[in-house]
């Protein structure tokens, strides 16, 4: 059981005043992270005009000079290239690999994507948002071969987002998939997921891309406050 960082994903600049964006701001909000309990780090590198971008080298040799030791995860989302062909040239090209990197199974190039990672020799997380992603994950050859299994529902719809998490993991028992699990939510189901993580005995996730709010509601003050109050609740502290 572990509580990965997720600093700031795909969220705009106007998200949270405390969202990192630049190579430096995400190195020196991953050692806050660590610092407040973070076992490992995930996050989306951008370019110079704060957008999204799958050129991670600066990105990953800043974070991982500020937290050495760290784990350091990247996305592969479709979106931030918009293209297969770029998308693979882009992760082809990497020279600072980071240490795993997210995949998601809704998306049609998924199975070659993964596959480049272990070429490479970059770990995978598979991304799972729905009970079809399940099916498809444990079809594919080889599915075993991965770091760990992501449960990321992004319903609102708490009691939907409920189901469908219970779903994907049936589907995983029943292929008997043996990977770590790491189950998180979005926004409104951020907190309920970090609590059924820890009764599952699962990771879960925590940070600005998944939401700013404390379990009260509140808004936190940055990621490393969220990091904290995610690692009280699996310490039963909170």
């Amino acid at each position: 059981m572990i509580v990965q960082a997720c600093i700031n994903g795909a969220r705009p600049r106007d998200f949270h005043p405390a969202l990192p964006l630049t190579a430096r701001a995400m190195a020196s909000d991953a050692m806050a992270c660590v610092a407040a309990g973070a076992a490992e780090l995930h996050m989306h590198p951008r370019g110079a005009d704060g957008r999204e971008s799958l050129a991670v080298d600066a990105t990953v040799l800043a974070v991982r000079g500020a937290c050495p030791g760290t784990l350091i995860g990247v996305s592969t989302g479709a979106w931030i290239e918009n293209d297969v062909a770029r998308t693979r040239e882009a992760i082809a090209g990497w020279r600072e690999l980071p240490d795993y990197a997210s995949v998601n199974l809704s998306e049609a190039d998924a199975p070659a994507v993964m596959e480049l990672l272990r070429q490479r020799g970059v770990g995978i997380e598979a991304g799972l948002a729905t009970t079809a992603d399940a099916e498809r994950f444990v079809a594919l050859a080889g599915h075993d071969r991965v770091l760990r299994i992501l449960i990321e529902i992004d319903m609102q719809d708490l009691a939907a987002a409920l189901d469908e998490a219970q779903g994907i993991a049936a589907v995983l028992e029943r292929a008997e998939v043996r990977r770590p699990i790491l189950l998180h939510g979005v926004d409104i189901t951020v907190w309920p997921f970090v609590e059924l993580a820890r009764r599952k005995r699962w990771s879960t996730r925590v940070g600005l891309e998944d939401g700013k709010t404390l379990a009260d509601g509140s808004t936190a003050k940055d990621n490393a406050e969220i990091v904290a109050a995610a690692v009280a609740v699996f310490r039963g502290e909170a």
